[in-house]
């Protein structure tokens, strides 16, 4: 199985859309990520995978505190703008200081306020662990996911609960 292999069938499974952002002593830092997902309930951890040659990471690691803002639907700009590397990412790119001191992006879906719990090296990218430390909804609307090597979303009725 060669890594072209594996991209080329991971293209056909969507998955959501994600800023990492801290604020640093210049300003806001951050990166796009498009593997999040929850780690524990007790405690409250979530989980999301880093290039270890990023250079956006070491900058939003050395905050004590970080936001992950979850990206809606026609944010695809936002996620184009924090996907590039180097400095920058944030011009154009709306976002408010939250409660904690964190950056969150503005017109997100949610936010979640973050500390680094774990690191833990896998082939060429980091698998983080972090603590959830509060959580806030800041509107309803459907999701930017990537899928196909662009930008996506998912719609369609709300999903019934689960008895």
């Amino acid at each position: 199985m060669t890594g072209e292999a594996l991209r080329a069938l991971m293209r056909s499974f969507p998955t959501g859309v994600v800023a990492v952002t801290a604020l640093a002593a210049d300003g806001p830092v951050g990166l796009l990520v498009g593997s999040f997902f929850s780690v524990s309930l007790c405690p409250a951890q979530v989980g999301f995978c880093v290039g270890v040659d990023s250079t956006s990471w070491p900058l939003v690691r050395a905050s004590d505190r970080f936001a992950v803002s979850l990206l809606a639907a026609g944010q695809e700009r936002v996620g184009v703008a924090l996907a590039r590397p180097g400095s920058g990412k944030f011009d154009g790119v709306a976002w408010h200081e939250a409660d904690a001191g964190v950056p969150v992006i503005d017109g997100a879906l949610a936010y979640l306020e973050c500390a680094c719990a774990a690191e833990h090296r896998a082939g060429d990218h980091w698998i983080v662990v972090a603590d959830v430390r509060r959580t806030r909804v800041l509107r309803r609307a459907d999701p930017l996911v990537y899928y196909r090597r662009g930008f996506a979303t998912v719609g369609g009725p709300e999903p019934e609960s689960a008895s």
